[in-house]
């Protein structure tokens, strides 16, 4: 009371106005738990992003409040159980709240453990980036522990572009590539919507995904390049893969003319193929790649590049460079860097690496029976493991041949209409959440939790058959009485 006295005469001395430091009209926990979808809607418009509320609009996604989520399920505000195809664009491998995972987290504040470990070693830290290493093939083993995917392919551009030994370094990086939205890796997002009007590093060069020819060109032909960069399997692009022969070839031309490769696995690592990095069913290794998503164990925002040991002292190796790109303020907190350590437990306790692996190829087995019933509606079924892209033909392909010719003008106004209308639907009548893609828009993606069972997939490909057997017309004309409702 009396520091506030004294505070309050400094300020009347000075002639200053005292600050009004009264608490602010705030939302507490509970009130924030027990507010309805409309009120929730209007919050979204007003302090978050009204643009983005247009599109959860049109997908039905804005009249769903989720209450609790375990496993497989969401549960929405009316007791209804939604089944999870979507899974966080790959962030939930563990489905929602594992009980080990909760249990762990519990545990550690119960404990009143540290969090915030800049002045002194961390034991989480430490033990995290020790158990990446052990997860990875090669010499992967130094590890920066930071937030996001963005965070960690920042990381793992700059260790690359610092130990790649040239002063002016290109970075070369594929069409339809996304490796974040942060200035330096929206740099080489191969997207004009994502990229904008801001003003990127211009030192990249983009070649197609999957052309080794293209990539040998570029590379032979400008001796600065010093740093390829590639999502294994293009997410965004559409669950787009190449072949061995082509990963086989980037390793043997990089090491060639001593060019580092950076694989992304933020997306298509930590087991979802049915390899702890998708890389690995090449027989390849990079030399710096980056983990995100499920490597939080759908609890905490962990991300994590992984490099060899001579790329990384190279770049940061010595007292006077160690600095650099040293842990940021929240990179391997404690209670997350736990989650993360007990989830890589149960990720091979469990063996969901293994269960990936075969439930992945029964989803696209039953998916591709659904192509050749319905030819005219599917164009391509593809993908690894529990990462699995399902293409729609263009709109008018899917009409009576009379239509057709009127309605191909229109095709490309008209991409994404399909899979956003059976998305829709698959949720509101169906109980089922699926994702789309950011490039390739007739494509629905598909990365449930990696807990997902033969069972799920049945349930999934059941709705989606008889949703198409309905025929397109009858689903458009859901969707517009979906809209009216």
């Amino acid at each position: 009371m009396m520091q506030n006295t004294a505070l309050r005469d400094d300020y009347e001395h000075s002639g200053t106005d005292l600050p009004d430091n009264r608490k602010p009209d705030l939302i507490t926990v509970e009130e924030a738990k027990a507010l309805d979808a409309r009120t929730m809607a209007d919050l979204f418009k007003e302090h978050i992003n009204p643009g983005q509320f247009h599109f959860m609009k049109l997908l039905g996604f804005h009249k769903v409040k989720i209450e609790t989520a375990e496993g497989m399920y969401y549960v929405d505000q009316n007791g209804r159980k939604i089944l999870d195809f979507f899974g966080g664009f790959g962030s939930l491998a563990h489905g929602h709240n594992h009980p080990r995972v909760i249990a762990a987290r519990q545990k550690f504040q119960e404990e009143g453990r540290h969090e915030i470990a800049i002045a002194f070693l961390s034991q989480y830290a430490t033990a995290l980036a020790k158990n990446l290493a052990a997860c990875s093939p090669g010499e992967l083993d130094m590890v920066f522990l930071g937030s996001s995917g963005s965070e960690a392919m920042e990381a793992a551009v700059k260790v690359a572009e610092r130990a790649s030994g040239r002063k002016n370094c290109k970075i070369v990086h594929a069409g339809n590539s996304f490796h974040g939205k942060t200035k330096g890796v929206l740099s080489i997002t191969d997207s004009d919507l994502y990229q904008g009007d801001f003003k990127l590093v211009d030192n990249h060069i983009k070649v197609p995904f999957g052309d080794l020819d293209a990539l040998t060109q570029v590379i032979e032909a400008d001796p600065d390049i010093g740093v390829v960069v590639l999502e294994t399997i293009q997410g965004g692009g559409g669950i787009i893969s190449a072949p061995e022969s082509y990963w086989k070839g980037v390793r043997a031309l990089c090491d060639k003319h001593n060019v580092l490769w950076v694989a992304d696995e933020v997306q298509c690592g930590y087991g979802r193929t049915g390899r702890f990095y998708a890389f690995e069913h090449y027989g390849v290794v990079p030399d710096v790649t980056a983990l995100a998503k499920s490597l939080g164990a759908g609890k905490a925002a962990v991300g994590a590049m992984i490099a060899k040991r001579d790329v990384y002292m190279k770049a940061y190796g010595s007292p006077k460079t160690a600095m650099i790109h040293a842990q940021a303020t929240f990179g391997g907190i404690g209670e997350a860097s736990i989650t993360a350590i007990e989830g890589l437990n149960v990720l091979y306790d469990e063996d969901l690496i293994e269960n990936a692996a075969h439930v992945g190829a029964h989803l696209i087995a039953r998916l591709k029976q659904l192509q050749e019933k319905y030819p005219k509606i599917i164009k391509d079924v593809r993908g690894e493991g529990l990462m699995v892209g399902l293409e729609f033909q263009d709109f008018s392909k899917t009409m009576p041949v009379v239509l057709r010719p009127m309605l191909s003008l229109l095709d490309d106004k008209l991409k994404g209409s399909l899979s956003g209308f059976i998305g829709a639907q698959l949720l509101r009548d169906y109980d089922i959440l699926v994702a789309f893609t950011e490039y390739n828009r007739n494509v629905i993606r598909l990365e449930p939790p990696l807990v997902c069972n033969t069972e799920n997939v049945d349930t999934f490909c059941d709705a989606l058959d008889d949703l198409l057997s309905k025929g397109i017309v009858s689903i458009v004309n859901g969707f517009i009485k979906s809209q009216a409702a």
